[in-house]
């Protein structure tokens, strides 16, 4: 679907959308469920006080709390789903809105059950642990039993639980600031006056005509500034608030807070930082050939997305996409290929922008329902094909989850999971590589070597964004916190200058800065969910590592399999370890970097420089 208007949600045609039916299958029955949810609440008084009595109490409760919890996650992805659709409905706003408070108000009335599970002495536990009503709680028990020293008194954790809702303030602001209210405007190309938007501002960084790009880079980050104090103010306040939290709860910094439930140490996100810090020349140099394949005296900010391959325009409709990504991984096996293309091309994704929707990608699967699959697709935009390769990973990782572990613990960590995704990017590019001769027969204004150069750029950029970009993102993260921890003030002025320190520490002396550049610094949602952007660096990491083993052709595919099958029944690092790379050591990092030279020298020989 491609239109020079962004359509209104009742515009898009069903086909194109999702079915939440598995969910559920409507508002209503979703206002039935949430009126029993809430009545649960009640219910939780009733086993206070009785959990050490007896192993039988004790499974009882955890039987109580799996079905209260099912329920939760099938009302929390529906009317988060629903609100996605269009940031600004007021009715799925206030869906949202009801679920957040009765959610609050439960985690409120069970504030008591981890102090009084913690309470249970030891002896006592393990015995519990090894009745058969407790097979699958083992794991369940074993991580609330770790995070024993973070815990507070029972009614410390009610007043928290309390608190719990006002907690997404700063994050629902931002979202509804950038996505809803701020208003990008238009810019005039060759092919007429095209809107700006989150969603097509990746379009508009790699068109080929640099006013345009530039038009609509001044156009985007103006809308920025123009707000600047107010989203300095918001990010500055998620950050108090990650600070706070982790201090109530006895952490050492709020990173430890963060590290701590995924039992990752600090050492594997310094290493992460230190690795890519002194693996900074192949970067240096690929912005250096950007510049002299684009010809310019000097690169600025809006010429670092542009593909390479000059001339290289490839339309590829959503069908296509999904044939594509299907052939990609085909090592994967029948099962695996069959299940993600029945759902792409059926009812897992939401496929198109419409006004309103949230901007970017992401997938969301739970338990019971399908691992649903947001995408805001370009069919001129190759860049999109990768990102449904991306989602779908998540999303496969969702199903085989789901299927192969309890629901107490098949929720596995962001850290696995960005292997999943950036593991499926990686067969994707390999594939796309191999069969350049193919992709480029039957279309007369593109030859094999161009359409190798612009796929290899390509990946090349995804390695930047993904390795690079993000560790960058993630050393602001440190810095910002650590700030707040010693008392500095977050001011716009601030929060400003540290971004623009480290944009010309990782663009180098190539790049040419605007006034404006540091502005980015304001504008990334992830920040709202504060040490989480690491994950994707140490995730290409690893699947850079994992791809290669899966294609050499032995049991290394059954290896990773068994890890997209584990679900949360292992800590992040054992699972990666058991699937044959060790994220504890700098290596794989080092590894990836070693990756993206390569890639550079060989854009470098193919564009003869």
């Amino acid at each position: 679907m491609s239109s020079k208007t962004i359509p209104i949600r009742a515009e898009v045609p069903a086909e194109y959308k999702w079915d939440l039916g598995t969910l559920y299958p409507n508002d209503e029955a979703w206002n039935a469920d949430l009126a029993v949810y809430a009545a649960k609440e009640a219910e939780f008084e009733k086993y206070r006080g009785t959990l050490g009595s007896s192993a039988g109490a004790l499974a009882d409760y955890l039987d109580f709390c799996r079905e209260a919890g099912l329920l939760e996650e099938r009302l929390a992805y529906y009317s988060d789903l629903r609100q996605t659709e269009n940031e600004g409905d007021g009715a799925a706003r206030t869906m949202t809105g009801r679920f957040m408070m009765a959610a609050a108000r439960i985690r409120a009335a069970s504030s008591w059950d981890t102090p009084e599970i913690q309470a249970i002495a030891g002896d006592l536990m393990d015995a519990y642990i090894a009745h058969p009503r407790m097979k699958e709680y083992v794991i369940y028990l074993r991580k609330i039993l770790r995070f024993k020293p973070h815990v507070l008194s029972g009614k410390e954790e009610r007043i928290l639980a309390l608190h719990s809702e006002s907690e997404s303030v700063a994050d629902e602001t931002f979202s509804v600031l950038t996505n809803v209210d701020m208003d990008f405007g238009a810019v005039d190309t060759p092919e007429g006056r095209l809107p700006l938007s989150q969603s097509t501002w990746s379009s508009f960084m790699e068109n080929p005509d640099r006013a345009v790009r530039r038009a609509a880079y001044k156009a985007f980050y103006a809308c920025f500034n123009a707000h600047k104090t107010t989203l300095a103010s918001l990010y500055s306040g998620s950050v108090k608030q990650d600070v706070v939290r982790a201090r109530i709860r006895n952490y050492p910094s709020a990173r430890a807070a963060a590290l701590f439930p995924d039992r990752v140490d600090e050492a594997v996100y310094d290493n992460l930082v230190q690795t890519v810090s002194a693996n900074l020349a192949p970067l240096h140099r690929y912005y250096a050939l950007r510049r002299r394949v684009l010809g310019l005296d000097e690169l600025r900010h809006y010429d670092v997305y542009v593909p390479l391959a000059a001339g290289v325009k490839r339309a590829t409709s959503w069908e296509e996409a999904v044939d594509i990504v299907s052939a990609s991984l085909a090592p994967l096996g029948g099962e695996y290929v069959s299940t993600l293309r029945a759902g792409l091309l059926g009812s897992w994704a939401d496929r198109y922008e419409n006004r309103g929707k949230r901007s970017g990608a992401f997938s969301a699967g739970s338990y019971v329902g399908a691992p649903y699959i947001l995408m805001n697709y370009k069919d001129d935009t190759i860049r999109d094909v990768f990102t449904m390769a991306h989602e779908g990973g998540h999303s496969m990782h969702s199903w085989y989850s789901a299927r192969n572990n309890p629901f107490m613990h098949y929720n596995y960590t962001i850290f696995e999971a960005e292997v999943a995704s950036t593991f499926n990017e990686e067969l994707l590019f390999r594939y796309l590589e191999q069969n350049a001769g193919a992709l480029a027969k039957g279309d007369a204004s593109t030859d094999v070597s161009a359409l190798r150069r612009y796929i290899i750029n390509k990946r090349a950029d995804d390695f930047l964004s993904t390795l690079y970009r993000q560790t960058m993102f993630a050393e602001f993260e440190q810095k910002t916190h650590e700030l707040e921890e010693g008392g500095t003030p977050l001011t716009a002025e601030l929060l400003r200058a540290e971004y623009r320190g480290l944009l010309e520490k990782y663009f180098g002396s190539e790049m040419a800065f605007e006034e404006e550049s540091d502005l980015e610094g304001l504008r990334i949602p992830h920040f709202y969910r504060a040490f989480y952007v690491y994950k994707y660096a140490t995730g290409i990491s690893a699947s850079y590592a994992l791809a290669d083993r899966v294609l050499s052709g032995g049991g290394e595919r059954d290896d990773y399999f068994a890890f997209l099958k584990s679900g949360g029944s292992r800590f992040p690092i054992d699972s990666l370890k058991a699937a044959g790379v060790d994220m504890s050591s700098p290596e794989p990092v080092a590894a990836a970097c070693k990756a993206f030279g390569k890639l550079v020298g060989q854009l470098e020989e193919l564009f003869r420089l």
